[in-house]
């Protein structure tokens, strides 16, 4: 399994990967898949501040996850937003777990605190792999959203990156992280090494 950033060339696939999830689930909000340049368009807005990663086997992008703004306020500048996705073939193999030890790794040496998984339930799956990487159940937005004509509720979930610093420095903008890092984050020996 390759772990590597995101690019350009990879908004075909993740815009593939993610389609399902928007038309056929009820694990997005989004109710329309986008297409290849809204992704692409996604990457490249994320990519500016926090690390988008995908997972590759046999040259193919099987799963991607990425962190995004927590909220647009200034004090809430230490906490994340996370996001996992896997094709249908890549269920159940480690590979959400790859994603997310790389990324939560990323995120600590950027300066985060604080991740947030938000969770449609029920979703057994994915509560079971958060729980798995230590987040913890902290609420739930009840009938919060309307899709194939159910209400839904929406749990959250907290992962504690590092301890609160104090005072706080300012988190590191992803394409102003060391280049070591990222590499060191990326290699395949990174969770057993």
């Amino acid at each position: 399994m390759l772990y590597r950033m995101a690019h350009a060339g990879d908004a075909a696939a993740i815009a593939a990967i993610y389609a399902p999830y928007a038309t056929d689930t009820v694990i997005t909000f989004e109710t329309e898949a986008p297409d290849t340049d809204e992704m692409r368009a996604r990457v490249a807005s994320i990519g500016r501040r926090y690390p988008w990663l995908v997972a590759e086997f046999g040259g193919e992008v099987v799963g991607y996850a990425y962190a995004s703004e927590y909220r647009t306020r200034k004090a809430y500048r230490w906490s994340i937003d996370v996001g996992v996705y896997l094709a249908p073939a890549a269920h159940r193999k480690g590979i959400g777990r790859g994603l997310y030890a790389r990324l939560f790794a990323l995120l600590r040496a950027q300066g985060y605190v604080n991740a947030y998984g938000i969770i449609t339930l029920p979703n057994a799956a994915s509560v079971g792999l958060h729980e798995a990487m230590g987040f913890e159940p902290i609420g739930t937005y009840r009938h919060v959203g309307y899709k194939h004509g159910a209400w839904l509720d929406v749990g959250w979930w907290h992962l504690a990156l590092t301890s609160p610093p104090l005072p706080p420095r300012e988190p590191v903008a992803f394409p102003d992280l060391d280049a070591a890092i990222v590499e060191r984050v990326l290699d395949d020996q990174f969770l057993t090494g």
